[in-house]
């Protein structure tokens, strides 16, 4: 059977049936040796009675079969593997119709428009059903179509703003004589919208607009412009009632950008819109973040498709904008130092020079004359030094110049000067002469001080948050809006009522030996009192480097010392001494340190497993430095510790230090019950591999640094615990994670078949066994628009990995996008309802919406599987993009449910399916492979080479070593 890509079929989504085995569902009772660490049942269909495992330990009994290092190939001899009563074949001698009909096949098509995602299956029923709020209003629709208008002006102008202007004054014109006295909606580019036709098709206006003030108190200059207005098309609302009542699949996209900007038209003429939020200083008392910066409050509001129709989802928001501050206190706050009495140094230069650039000013030293000007960069010279020509034979200084035309006498003349204007002409102006002007967002990355300020400020609790969002519907008034009204919108004040279920928590499984062998989480949370690691991993040869100053060697080794008892009382077997004395080292030799430690510990015949490193508190580029050596370079484990924690020992700090220890060498911490009983719905039936991916980008300004894809995959089957990762590095901003498959060639074997999928494919065989018959595959980071292209592009490297190898090697997958930054919330509808609520009020963890604010016909859901810290707990959405393992929606909730419970860095469930998490932790840490310093922008030598076809191209980051990869080394 030749091997099936992607190609264009009539009927986009046929999910596939499972013929591995009749009885894959059935609940097998847990051998008893297995609930001890050993081997899982082995039984024939049908049989009733467990049969005992052969293998003393099933890890240690995998890792003997991982040894052999062989490839996909050479494991088609393996003996045939017995699982939940079903007899599965060898590897290599089964082909895909073993498991599915194909018949019933269907793969995506290379053209968006055809694809359909998976429809609904049908509303979960499991868990506590309790009423909820959500911060979406019902929305109204207009009974008549839209009508849409293309705009041109000429001569064209780049700002919206200026656009917006002249169309105000259009329609303030002509809205009685030639508009029909309709109420028009612009975009502010080439879009124009009305709520019924205008008297014309086409006709064209001249519109006389006055400029912006320069702030000279002259007259200002008024300008002619040429508006075509021309009409484009009418916007169905029939076709926006009928995909919201789920009688089509295709979402009107125009409908819903017409709606959208009616409903921003008076929003944007009130507030600062940045995105599909709006922010003003009048909401609520601008808070201040430190370094001449401050927060503005705001909100978001978009229109979303809804099973209960259409909604406006409005929530709050904060941005970071810059302090409209004298430019001299803005340097004194931004640099935490007198600049008044003292010249900047080379390196407050810099920082000046990049913070200040492209911020707009104006002056100060005129009088009622507020002239502005945007920064184009800082001069190297103090002002006191600074001479411009006023002819073609004398010279002037700055000071002098200020002096005689303004009389304003310069102050602080060993300051830099502010450069304005462009390349042509470029303008001096003194830093104590300009103001920042308001209302100015702030892009760049925030430091920690900043981020902890803003935190404070953004962080509220659900009742709180609720009420200011009610307040902010209030206050907009939309109904009363001539913009809404115009259109026939009409829009609900009250957050919409909606029904929830709490999934219960699932049981976990620890290791016999001690005195809680199980247990059961209560509001997203346990402990590890009494209870060993299932698997426990074995430390014999370690080490510690010390880089901290301030601790002694004795502090160090009773660190160390308490940091292996604890390990030991958690489950591992941890040697009580290191292999060689505690090496103290000075931070800026990080390299030549772990070489050493490395060496002297190889030289005594002793390769070392773990390296414990005490760190300073503020370490700058230390921590990435000393990843980016042992992971690529020496093949080393390592898990650091601050000083801070060095000094204050706590149970719980060393408790989760020996979590994450635990599982870098390969151990593990606990197992979800349903697993090991071989339980678990289209997981527990055959071999089954759990995928996470994420790609996460550089900072915004960062425009030399590529960006970073992350792809872990399980590696134990049937507990699905244990997770291998993978990086690449690829182009700046690029969301297609482009390294899933690729080909190569050789100049012995020819087209060589590589990539990331294909080599966790292998990894997964080698550790389990067996290859794997179903994919899941979490895909964090996708927006919506983006759905298609990262479904068609990523799907088909799967296949492609899939088929490299064997022939007809095709896994039925389920491709799930994980979603965080979306703006829904829920709240209690009794805020003193325990029952509903943890102690801070937030929903409680298991929570799951498949109803009502969820997409009309797609499979989606909201859950909320963790409890919330500190503010508003934000659920996670969850959208099946395709779906050949025909999920229900119980079954699929459940599941990522109970995986949350399994994220192995701490003792609480968490907020996005662990497999998605471990994939970012994985892409971070990589960024240090890149940028050793994260605070620190990357040179474009650092990361891009130049191409024979002169392109540029990503530097492939440097290679994981082998014994890195295996384990969990992101932890």
């Amino acid at each position: 059977m030749p091997v099936r890509q992607l190609k264009e079929v009539s009927e986009q989504h046929i999910v596939i049936k499972s013929q591995v085995c009749n009885q894959a569902n059935q609940v097998k009772k847990p051998h008893k040796d297995y609930l001890n660490g050993k081997g899982p049942p082995s039984q024939e269909c049908g049989d009733s009675e467990p049969r005992s495992s052969s293998g003393k330990n099933r890890g240690r009994r995998r890792s003997r079969g991982a040894k052999k290092n062989v490839q996909w190939e050479e494991l088609s001899y393996l003996r045939p593997r017995r699982t939940n009563g079903c007899r599965i074949p060898n590897a290599f001698m089964v082909n895909e119709d073993s498991f599915r009909d194909d018949s019933e096949m269907r793969f995506p098509s290379s053209s968006s428009k055809s694809l359909r995602f998976p429809a609904r299956p049908g509303f979960g029923q499991a868990g506590t059903r309790v009423l909820l709020k959500a911060n979406h209003f019902f929305t109204e629709l207009p009974k008549t179509d839209l009508i849409h208008y293309d705009v041109k002006i000429t001569p064209e102008i780049p700002s919206k703003n200026v656009n917006r202007s002249i169309i105000t004054q259009l329609v303030k014109l002509y809205r009685e004589s030639e508009l029909g006295l309709r109420l028009p909606a612009f975009d502010g580019r080439r879009s124009l919208y009305t709520a019924g036709e205008l008297p014309f098709s086409y006709k064209e206006f001249t519109v006389k607009h006055l400029d912006d003030s320069d702030g000279t108190n002259g007259p200002r200059r008024e300008r002619e412009y040429n508006v075509a207005i021309k009409f484009a098309a009418r916007t169905s609302m029939f076709h926006l009632r009928q995909f919201l009542d789920g009688q089509r699949s295709d979402a009107p996209q125009e409908a819903f950008q017409v709606l959208d900007i009616v409903l921003r038209e008076l929003s944007t003429k009130r507030y600062f819109p940045v995105g599909k939020s709006f922010f003003s200083p009048d909401i609520k008392t601008p808070q201040r973040l430190g370094d001449g910066l401050e927060s503005w409050c705001g909100f978001y509001q978009s229109l979303r498709p809804t099973q209960m129709g259409l909604s406006l989802n409005i929530d709050m928001s904060s941005a970071t904008f810059i302090e409209p501050l004298p430019v001299i206190d803005f340097v004194a706050q931004l640099l935490g130092k007198d600049v008044l009495s003292r010249p900047l140094n080379d390196a407050d230069h810099v920082k000046v020079k990049k913070d200040l650039r492209g911020v707009k000013v104006e002056v100060t030293h005129r009088g009622s004359v507020r002239r502005k000007y945007r920064i184009s960069g800082l001069t190297t010279q103090p002002t006191r030094e600074l001479m411009f020509p006023i002819d073609d034979h004398s010279m002037k200084s700055v000071v002098e110049y200020f002096l005689e035309v303004y009389g304003f006498t310069i102050q602080h003349t060993h300051l830099p000067c502010l450069q304005v204007g462009n390349q042509k002409k470029v303008n001096y102006l003194p830093m104590e002469a300009c103001k920042i002007l308001s209302g100015q967002r702030y892009t760049k990355k925030l430091n920690e001080k900043q981020i902890t300020a803003l935190l404070k400020v953004t962080c509220q609790r659900p009742r709180d948050r609720e009420n200011d969002i009610i307040q902010t519907v209030r206050h907009n008034a939309y109904n009363q809006d001539q913009y809404v009204k115009e259109f026939g919108i009409k829009i609900s004040e009250k957050l919409a009522c909606i029904e929830a279920r709490i999934l219960p928590a699932p049981w976990l499984k620890y290791h016999d030996a001690g005195k809680e062998r199980d247990c059961l989480p209560h509001v997203g949370q346990w402990n590890m009192m009494n209870k060993k690691m299932i698997n426990g991993s074995t430390v014999s040869r370690w080490a510690c480097i010390n880089f901290s100053r301030s601790v002694q060697e004795t502090v160090a080794r009773a660190f160390c010392r308490e940091l292996g008892n604890m390990c030991q009382v958690s489950g591992m077997e941890f040697r009580s001494e290191p292999v060689i004395p505690i090496y103290m080292a000075r931070p800026e030799l990080v390299e030549k340190a772990l070489k050493y430690v490395y060496n002297a510990s190889v030289s005594k015949g002793k390769e070392l497993e773990l390296l414990v490193v005490i760190l300073p508190d503020s370490n700058g580029s230390l921590y990435g430095d000393l990843k980016r050596i042992c992971e690529t370079e020496l093949g080393l484990i390592s898990q650091c510790c601050l000083t801070k924690y060095v000094f204050k020992i706590s149970k719980q700090y060393l408790a989760n230090v020996a979590l994450k220890i635990n599982v870098k060498m390969g151990g593990r911490n606990t197992v979800l019950m349903d697993a090991i009983s071989w339980r678990i719905p289209l997981v527990s039936d055959i071999p089954t591999i759990i995928f996470g991916a994420d790609v996460t980008h550089p900072e915004n300004g960062e425009d030399s640094s590529p960006s970073i894809a992350a792809v872990v995959a399980s590696q134990d089957w049937p507990e699905i615990t244990k997770y291998a990762g993978l990086v690449s590095a690829q182009a700046h901003r690029q969301e297609l994670i482009k390294d899933l498959y690729n080909t190569g060639n050789d100049p012995v074997k020819g087209t060589v078949s590589g990539g990331m999928i294909r080599e966790l494919l292998i990894s997964f065989r080698k550790a389990t066994g067996q290859k794997p018959l179903r994919i899941i595959f979490y895909r964090d980071g996708v927006s919506e628009g983006q759905f298609y292209q990262v479904l068609l592009y990523e799907l088909d490297a799967i296949r492609k990995a899939c088929a490299s190898l064997e022939p007809n090697y095709q896994p039925p997958v389920t491709f799930v996008v994980v979603q965080k930054r979306h703006h829904t919330r829920l709240f209690a509808s009794n805020h003193k309802d325990r029952t509903a609520t943890d102690k801070n009020g937030n929903i409680l963890p298991g929570t799951v919406v498949d109803s009502k604010i969820c997409h009309p016909t797609e499979f989606d859901f909201y859950l909320c599987s963790h409890a919330g810290i500190q503010g508003t707990s934000r659920p996670a959405h969850y959208h099946v993009l395709w779906d050949e393992n025909n999920f229900t929606a119980d079954g699929l909730q459940s599941l990522t449910n109970n995986l949350c419970y399994t994220y192995a860095r701490c003792t609480r469930s968490v907020s996005v399916v662990p497999p998605v998490y471990y994939a970012h932790l994985a892409a971070f840490r990589a960024r240090f492979y890149v940028e050793p310093n994260t605070q620190e922008s990357s040179s474009c030598g650092a990361t891009w080479n130049k191409c024979e076809a002169g392109e540029l191209a990503v530097r492939p980051l440097p290679a994981l070593k082998e014994n890195v990869k295996r384990v969990m080394f992101y932890c």
